[in-house]
């Protein structure tokens, strides 16, 4: 079992949980998740709290392959109204900033957020790690190569499990040498990652148990999903909770996703099969 401090709030890890996605943005890849009003950004975590989250996980700039990067002025401009009414609104949640850059993190904390999920691994913004400490909030730490503009020009790997694997462990040792004591490990599918490379990370995602750490698997309606299946994002949900369902078995302790009561179910699921 693994223990988070978020903020002097513990969030045990006693079984797989799940965070729940919520995009202020006008460009992220899935329509679903997009929230931009503050109204409707409420509405959205009411309907994923109901339905089972631990965890809102806040973002304010699209990630998708080949996105255009926004700047931290508008990021916050997206970010800080929404975030003050969840946390006014929802005082019982764990929100998770979705940041890269050192100052929304900073700000997102002070207004309420109570974790940090940085896609690059402090490697935007070298700020990121000393800050996070400072913060003295947990960190999710994600595999990359590049930024979202050009990651899927990054795709060469010897052996993708045992590359990404060693990243992770030089970057966690990093971590802990700077103050972050509670990491969270996210091998970044989808990520300077093709769906060959996702399947063969997936497959042995147990692997990763050697990190001693939470595990976060983020798939939720990700294109090696739905291309594979030939599909839309919109039509992906099937493929989201099978592939879930892989993760739970090797590992993962937390699942980031758009549709929250499904991944619960699966939690359910896949925690009843392995009592049995």
């Amino acid at each position: 079992m693994f223990t988070l401090n978020c903020k002097g709030r513990l969030l045990l890890l006693e079984k797989p949980v799940v965070m729940g996605i919520i995009n202020l943005t006008p460009d992220s890849f899935y329509s679903g998740s997009r929230q931009q009003a503050t109204d409707a950004v409420l509405a959205a975590a009411e309907k994923m709290l109901k339905d089972g989250a631990m965890i809102l996980d806040l973002g304010a700039q699209s990630t998708r392959p080949g996105s255009e990067r926004v700047t931290e002025e508008e990021e916050l401009n997206r970010l800080l109204t929404a975030l003050e009414a969840l946390s006014k609104e929802f005082p019982e949640a764990f929100i998770s900033v979705d940041t890269f850059y050192a100052a929304v993190a900073k700000a997102a904390v002070e207004t309420g957020a109570c974790m940090v999920n940085d896609i690059s691994a402090g490697s935007l913004d070298p700020a990121m790690i000393s800050t996070v400490a400072s913060l003295s909030v947990p960190y999710v730490l994600m595999h990359m190569k590049g930024s979202p503009q050009n990651m899927q020009q990054n795709t060469d790997y010897s052996n993708v499990t045992r590359e990404v694997l060693e990243y992770l462990i030089w970057k966690k040792a990093e971590l802990e040498k700077a103050g972050i004591r509670d990491i969270i490990i996210d091998p970044g599918f989808g990520f300077a990652k093709n769906a060959a490379q996702n399947f063969t990370l997936l497959k042995n995602i147990h692997l990763f148990s050697l990190l001693g750490a939470p595990l976060l698997l983020g798939i939720s309606r990700k294109s090696f999903i739905w291309k594979t299946l030939g599909v839309s994002p919109e039509q992906a949900l099937e493929g989201t909770i099978a592939m879930n369902t892989a993760g739970l078995l090797g590992g993962a302790s937390i699942l980031r996703v758009h549709d929250v009561k499904e991944a619960v179910q699966t939690i359910e699921l896949v925690s009843a099969l392995q009592a049995g």
